[in-house]
């Protein structure tokens, strides 16, 4: 009896082990194009270090983090990449503000994209439908840059302009994590 269990022990050992460097050696040779966004602080964490907002637009960005559950340092970052932290910013496809918000966008929101409060209120709600459609920030994040419809015929897979946009929205994030 003790044979045949030492004999079951010793094969399933060999199996994981063979299991376990089948899975390394197949992670570092193929490329993932899901870039791993950082691990979410814990909420409630308290930072000495303040988000980079500028002290009038710091209200809109604190509401909008407080309605969608988003971190403030999400939301900042977005900010960062997509607008540069400029109100008036309009893009050559007419999105607009801080969050550059697709007038249609606002407007089935009910809000109104030009007012940079509401702005920052429209993005996050949208990136918020965007989270729960997807369950994945990364894809989320995508399809706030090219769109639900890019990402959904794309299967899922981001393309270079998704794949640099959620790289950048992730690196300052990141460099941000904690700030409040």
């Amino acid at each position: 009896m003790r044979s045949r269990l030492l004999i079951l022990l010793a094969v399933a050992g060999i199996a994981c082990t063979i299991a376990v460097a089948a899975g390394a050696r197949g992670s570092r040779t193929s490329t993932s194009l899901v870039p791993h966004l950082p691990a979410l602080p814990a909420k409630g964490l308290s930072s000495s270090n303040l988000c980079p907002i500028p002290a009038k637009l710091r209200p809109a960005f604190v509401r909008a983090a407080d309605d969608t559950g988003f971190q403030l340092s999400m939301l900042v970052a977005v900010a960062q990449v997509e607008s540069r932290l400029q109100p008036n910013a309009v893009s050559s496809m007419d999105a607009r503000g801080l969050l550059q918000v697709m007038p249609a966008t606002g407007a089935s929101l009910n809000l109104n994209v030009d007012k940079p409060a509401l702005n920052v209120l429209a993005g996050a709600r949208y990136l918020r439908l965007l989270l729960d459609r997807y369950a994945r920030t990364d894809l989320a994040l995508a399809a706030y840059n090219v769109g639900p419809t890019a990402v959904d015929k794309a299967g899922g897979v981001l393309g270079p302009v998704g794949m640099h946009y959620v790289l950048d929205v992730e690196n300052r994030w990141s460099a941000l994590a904690g700030c409040s």
